[in-house]
């Protein structure tokens, strides 16, 4: 989504405020509105503030969530190429632009540990080492990996070394940004 849109709450409903990370409630009949909706999460500007809202709490803005779903590999494995569609599902709430074309996925890999469990194992960073939703980004891309079909756990590990840069963009991402 790329036009924004006003909406009134319909009910009282969570946010974290961006880029602080900080935790709100944003109270029913509230007028927001939706800058940027991607990912089956939504953010809004709300009393001068850009919040972050989880696509749990879609229904407060009258929005339903549909997020790609994946068929299970009949060997019961792990598909790479599904744990990779789940991550692009996640993005940054201040840019349109999804985590890996953003480049901040340094390497992903599917570990079967002895007890035959698929763990998959990502590093990753931020595009600010201070970013306070930091952690509402990882936490996106272990719940969207663990619904991958197979996958017993997810490691995140965060990162920030090498430091991000503007030279990690997809052509992809620079294009939407505007950069190319």
């Amino acid at each position: 989504m790329h036009e924004r849109e006003v909406v009134v709450t319909k009910r009282e409903c969570e946010a974290r405020l961006v880029p602080a990370g900080t935790e709100i409630m944003i109270p029913k009949g509230s007028f927001v509105t939706i800058t940027q909706a991607l990912g089956g999460t939504f953010t809004v500007a709300v009393n001068g503030n850009l919040a972050r809202i989880e696509g749990k709490d879609a229904d407060a803005l009258g929005k339903t969530v549909e997020l790609e779903e994946f068929e299970t590999p009949a060997d019961g494995s792990v598909n790479e190429k599904q744990v990779w569609a789940a991550i692009r599902q996640c993005y940054d709430p201040e840019i349109p632009v999804n985590v890996v074309e953003l480049g901040l996925i340094y390497d992903c890999q599917v570990i079967t540990n002895d007890a035959g469990e698929h763990i998959v194992q990502i590093k990753m960073t931020l595009t600010a080492p201070g970013c306070g939703m930091g952690p509402a980004i990882v936490e996106d891309v272990r719940s969207k990996v663990s619904q991958v079909p197979g996958v017993s756990g997810v490691d995140v590990e965060l990162v920030f070394d090498p430091p991000w840069n503007n030279d990690m963009l997809s052509d992809e991402a620079k294009l939407e940004l505007g950069l190319l």
